[in-house]
């Protein structure tokens, strides 16, 4: 596990066995940064990345949303969605001394990241061909927005957060 400190925040990434290093775990810590700075995440707090494969994303995905195979990511929030706005407080809890409020967990599966780039079904719009470590700086930016409150159910919601997207990637 590598832990990275950015802004106020630790940015904890673990990569499990035998997933491809497709991008540096400081580039991939910036890019979180990026996208908890821009949804008003709380600072001081800590969030962890899981860079993981089919295998484990398949298994959460049935186990937390009832869905039968692997997904690209998930994200697991902690805090509610009004800790994110800007001038908002994360809730008052007590915490250990020196600990900082947990955002929450982002999981990728690389193995789709990999497989959506090269097959022409990556990007926001699932038909992009475009390099699997841009798909997977996408994948996180989108879990993080995720963490922090950041829906697309919605079309007002979903233009929303594909507009931030794009703008923290530099597209």
């Amino acid at each position: 596990m590598s832990r990275h400190r950015i802004d106020g925040r630790r940015i904890d990434i673990e990569r499990l066995d035998d997933v491809p290093r497709l991008v540096a775990a400081t580039e991939l810590a910036r890019t979180l940064a990026r996208a908890l700075e821009a949804a008003s995440a709380p600072s001081p707090a800590s969030i962890g990345l899981v860079l993981a494969g089919d295998r484990e994303l398949a298994e959460l995905n049935v186990g937390h949303l009832g869905k039968s195979g692997p997904t690209d990511v998930l994200s697991f929030p902690l805090l509610p969605r009004e800790a994110f706005r800007p001038g908002g407080t994360p809730p008052a809890f007590a915490l250990p001394p020196r600990r900082m409020p947990h955002l929450g967990d982002v999981v990728v599966s690389v193995e789709r990241a990999i497989a959506q780039a090269e097959g022409g079904r990556g990007g926001q719009t699932g038909d992009v061909r475009w390099s699997p470590a841009d798909e997977l700086r996408l994948l996180v930016t989108h879990g993080a927005l995720h963490v922090c409150g950041w829906d697309h159910a919605e079309p007002d919601e979903e233009r929303a957060m594909r507009a931030l997207e794009a703008s923290l990637l530099g597209q």
